[in-house]
């Protein structure tokens, strides 16, 4: 037997003493129910299968599973790959999966029913940043002459889709389709590309669900298409597409295979932007109450072990996610970008220490007006096709978002010592909504409260009762 099958059985073990304790309490024997334990109940189920696809940004899993805070809720959890976010988000729908790792637009896109219609809620958002757009070494090149350069010749970051511009207007004239990936067409991925493309006047394109049309390349300067994150390194350099945007390690694949050149990260396009959320369904949480806290508590402690002592633990993270069974990419390319640096051309390593983010920021807390602007990119793209007043984004990211699960396992950690009160938002007086954001690589404000406002600012895009 492994000693991680051994130590899984000695704390079931513990934890079955534990609630015949409870048990023994109606009967006179003493338990202190003043205990955070006694005041969320044991959970009503103990053995979970969550899913999650091979990324860095699924640490909080990885590291919640290994470090024992699962099981220091009584939680026998089962950790399972999946092969690609539908799959992962049909499995949470069908219960063949208790939740899961997902992209931020999956619970909304599901909830209003673009796609598989089901309720999923969020209690716990895994990340911020984390992402980045790659190009193939051909386009790279021809995208050179465009960027500008710092006093020692390397390019100035960020580099702007203006560089991009004059390459697909090439394409265009030549008849040609300027093809590029993203993982999900409700992923951060598709919105984050969208967003840098349009910021340099090229038009991704838009969805028109009434019409069937769902491929999202109606009016396309650049065509974006669907590819699974750990896929991209090899699609780009079969030539299928010719650049992409996704998460790690696969920006830092390229890189190391020589086969593409990162061109902007995610924090460049909106600095400490939402990443990845823990997917679960309204009935799950519904039923199991207790469970679902529980099992924020744990994602909660281990997004503070990624970011304590100033990422002092990212390389024993780096380590694990290295593993086969986690994201399985080798442990140099997961470190490049995981351990607070980020490389672009070969060589040109940065320092970027906020490239992942899975606790400091508030990252962990599901805030209505990250909700509000995944909501704002799918009617800018088309996804969702008609007008809606600002009172539907609001009630859409609070039927989705739910800080108050998040706020009663927050509230246990405290009480028990773990975690400190200064590390959370000051819940009595939260409301959801970050202030208005600015730094966004278009100069474009976001205000939650004023979804519609937001939206008609964009020269690209669709605005007010505009339909395609």
């Amino acid at each position: 037997m492994s000693a991680r099958s051994l130590i899984r059985n000695h704390s079931r073990r513990k934890f079955i003493k534990r609630a015949a304790l409870a048990a023994g309490l109606a009967a006179g024997i003493g338990l202190s129910t003043g205990s955070a334990l006694a005041k969320i109940g044991y959970p009503e189920k103990e053995d979970l299968k969550f899913g999650f696809i091979k990324l860095t940004d699924m640490a909080p899993l990885a590291i919640a599973y290994e470090k024992g805070y699962f099981e220091d809720e009584g939680l026998y959890v089962t950790l399972e790959a999946q092969a690609n976010w539908k799959v992962l988000l049909d499995g949470v729908i069908d219960g063949q999966l208790d939740g899961a790792h997902m992209l931020a637009g999956q619970p909304l896109a599901a909830t209003i029913g673009f796609g598989t219609k089901a309720h999923i809620i969020t209690p716990f958002s895994m990340d911020l940043n984390g992402n980045g757009i790659t190009v193939s070494n051909e386009i790279w090149e021809m995208m050179k002459p465009h960027v500008e350069r710092q006093e020692d010749g390397k390019p100035a970051h960020p580099i702007k889709a203006d560089a991009l511009k004059p390459v697909v207007d090439k394409y265009k004239q030549e008849g040609k389709p300027f093809k590029m990936g993203m993982v999900f067409p409700v992923s951060t991925h598709n919105y984050e590309l969208r967003y840098w493309l349009a910021a340099g006047g090229i038009n991704p394109g838009y969805y028109a669900p009434h019409k069937g049309d769902i491929t999202g390349q109606v009016k396309a300067d650049a065509l974006l298409s669907v590819t699974p994150p750990p896929q991209m390194p090899a699609t780009l350099e079969a030539g299928t597409i010719y650049g992409y945007c996704v998460g790690e390690p696969w920006n830092q694949q390229a890189v190391f295979k020589g086969i593409g050149v990162p061109v902007i990260t995610d924090y460049e396009i909106w600095k400490d932007n939402p990443e990845k959320v823990f997917g679960l369904t309204k009935g799950f949480t519904e039923k199991y109450p207790n469970t679902t806290i529980r099992l924020v508590k744990a994602l909660i402690r281990a997004g503070k072990w990624l970011d304590e002592n100033d990422n002092a633990n990212r390389p024993e993270a780096v380590k694990i996610l290295s593993q086969s069974n986690y994201v399985g990419a080798d442990y140099e390319v997961i470190a490049n970008s995981m351990t607070g640096t980020f490389e672009y051309e070969k060589g040109d390593k940065r320092s970027v220490p906020d490239f992942n983010v899975f606790f400091r920021y508030n990252a962990t807390y599901p805030y209505y007006s990250d909700a509000v602007w995944y909501l704002t990119q799918m009617r800018r793209w088309g996804q969702i096709s008609e007008q809606k007043p600002d009172s539907w984004y609001d009630k859409i990211a609070k039927s989705v978002y739910r800080p108050d699960i998040y706020r009663k396992a927050a509230e246990a950690l405290i009480a028990e010592g773990k975690i400190s009160a200064d590390e959370f938002p000051d819940f009595d007086n939260e409301t959801g909504y970050r202030p208005a954001q600015t730094e966004f690589i278009d100069g474009v404000t976001f205000d939650g409260t004023k979804p519609n406002a937001y939206i008609d600012s964009f020269p690209i895009g669709l605005k007010g009762t505009e339909k395609i």
